[in-house]
């Protein structure tokens, strides 16, 4: 995909490069930039004006923005470029663009004028048109007025955000012409407010800078051993006394909705359900000797599918976006050597359902395959981590399945291409990259801006390998994740610095996942510039 994009964009692509941080070009898109352009075109800036401008007066060839995530196509032009004042406005041409008019009129000053047609110097006008992916967008900055377009209001979106970064980082937006569309359709930050609180208002903070990033999916794990942080109406019982009002999760599901981000919730089972049951103590799996298992819950009985579909459909309303993250791993029936035998409640049940040869995975797929019924019926793509598929079932899990590739370092763990060759469409999460894992239990060590940066693309999905590129458009997108196995070791604000720069760096990589034309360094600079 990146590649017919480039193709599409034309050479204006290359003109990325065209500064460093003090201005010197850089890389080849440098090379290619001095080869056609005065020495005060490859500075990147602009010509001082003279004491008395005429009609005669000329502009260098305009650099592309400096944005994160760097825009994927810029066509240059001379021209003085635009910058907002107070007398600007922000226009529209269709009621549906007021919610993008009105954010972006209030973030830099101006003003909203709602739907018009006429013009005026210093307008910024939002409009819909073109075809292509919904999330592209052409920004161009002419004759001091900009006019953002795209196939769709998330498309306009982005390039708000484009313009919003340009006049944070240079005061001015470049004369010339942004053409500009996401690599990967799914850019996502998981967060795990299950093990910690985290505040209603510092979850929102994440939600705007998620925004400016064009991260597009907000997933929440708000249900594991530690607590279950959500308020529940057809099981209070189980909802830590820390927890999340459904009036506040409405809240933040709206105010991400207004960043065109969907919350993807995620209730975990049949493993990491210790919260719900400490108040369901009957449902707790066992094994033959009666021992208690952490976190697992008893799949063969009937009445343990009845609470996790209650709780399914109940947050169904809550949460109306297009996914939902069903779980599914380190069930721990499965990480004994004979399940059968550790197990016999659940081998007995296994056959019972599916014959004399089924076996505890079989029983374990089935139920996934269960949930996943019941989250089908609200109309979701459903996402399960990638040890939630077992090689040796017979069962199969459900076709509509995408795998959440986490890890391989657990039991059985299969390689990603086992999955992809199967024509499974898979997120990335690799644990090796993207996991942000609170204290640095087991051999997780905090990830860094520079490395996902320099060595991780949406292909490295386990380990530090990329798969073939063959597989690439079944590789939906990736997740940065925060996970707070030791909550204590960082407080929210700890938490918020640390994942910034690994956040941006994801953000860059998900967007476009060719290497970038600026090096680290300059990319940390810019991050600072911008804010």
């Amino acid at each position: 995909m990146a590649g017919g994009l480039v193709a599409a964009l034309g050479a204006g692509v290359g003109l990325w490069a065209s500064g460093g941080d003090d201005g010197a070009p850089t890389g080849s898109a440098a090379a290619q930039t001095s080869r056609g352009a005065s020495s005060a075109e490859r500075s990147g800036v602009a010509a001082a004006p003279s004491a008395s401008p005429s009609p005669t007066r000329t502009y260098p060839l305009s650099t592309a923005p400096r944005t994160i995530p760097a825009v994927r196509g810029f066509t240059a032009a001379r021209g003085p470029g635009w910058r907002p004042a107070s007398g600007h406005r922000v226009v529209v041409t269709d009621p549906r663009l007021a919610d993008e008019g009105r954010l972006v009129a209030g973030e830099l000053g101006m003003t909203y004028a709602g739907q018009k047609n006429d013009t005026r110097a210093g307008d910024l006008r939002l409009t819909l048109g073109g075809g292509g992916d919904g999330e592209s967008y052409t920004m161009t900055v002419r004759g001091g007025r900009v006019t953002v377009s795209g196939p769709s209001d998330a498309g306009v979106f982005y390039g708000t955000r484009t313009l919003k970064q340009e006049v944070r980082g240079g005061g001015t937006a470049p004369e010339g012409v942004v053409r500009d569309a996401p690599a990967k359709p799914q850019r996502v930050f998981q967060l795990d407010i299950a093990r910690k609180y985290f505040s209603p208002g510092w979850i929102e903070d994440r939600v705007r800078e998620l925004g400016d990033l064009k991260f597009n999916r907000f997933e929440l794990h708000f249900s594991d051993d530690q607590a279950f942080r959500i308020e529940s109406d057809t099981h209070p019982e189980i909802v830590a006394a820390q927890h999340l009002t459904k009036a506040q999760v409405k809240q933040i599901v709206d105010l991400a909705a207004s960043r065109h981000i969907t919350v993807v919730p995620e209730i975990d089972s049949p493993g990491h359900l210790g919260a719900v049951l400490a108040a369901h103590p009957e449902l707790q799996l066992r094994n033959v000797n009666g021992i208690a298992r952490r976190g697992a819950i008893d799949i063969s009985q009937a009445a343990s599918g009845k609470l996790l579909d209650d709780l399914l459909n109940e947050y169904a309303g809550l949460f109306p976006g297009g996914q939902w993250h069903l779980g599914g791993d380190e069930y721990q029936a499965l990480t004994v050597p004979d399940p059968a035998a550790s197990f016999p409640q659940l081998a007995a049940a296994a056959r019972q359902r599916y014959g004399s040869g089924a076996n505890v995975a079989d029983l374990t797929t089935g139920w996934l395959n269960d949930r996943a019924e019941t989250v089908r019926a609200h109309q979701r793509t459903m996402w399960v981590w990638n040890d939630g598929f077992f090689r040796d079932a017979s069962v199969k899990p459900a076709s509509d399945l995408v795998v959440a590739y986490w890890t391989g370092k657990e039991i059985g763990a299969r390689v990603p291409a086992e999955y992809l060759s199967a024509g499974r469409k898979v997120l990335n999460y690799n644990d090796e990259f993207l996991y942000y894992v609170l204290g640095e239990p087991q051999t997780f060590v905090y990830p860094t801006g520079q490395r996902i940066y320099e060595q991780w693309t949406p292909r490295v999905l386990r380990g530090t390998t990329a798969v073939s590129s063959a597989y690439d458009a079944q590789i939906l997108g990736g997740a940065f994740s925060v996970w707070c196995d030791l909550a204590n070791s960082q407080t929210q604000d700890q938490v918020a610095a640390g994942i910034r720069m690994p956040l941006r760096a994801t953000s860059q990589k998900l967007w476009d996942a060719r290497t970038p034309a600026l090096t680290w360094a300059q990319f940390r600079t810019l991050a600072g510039r911008l804010g």
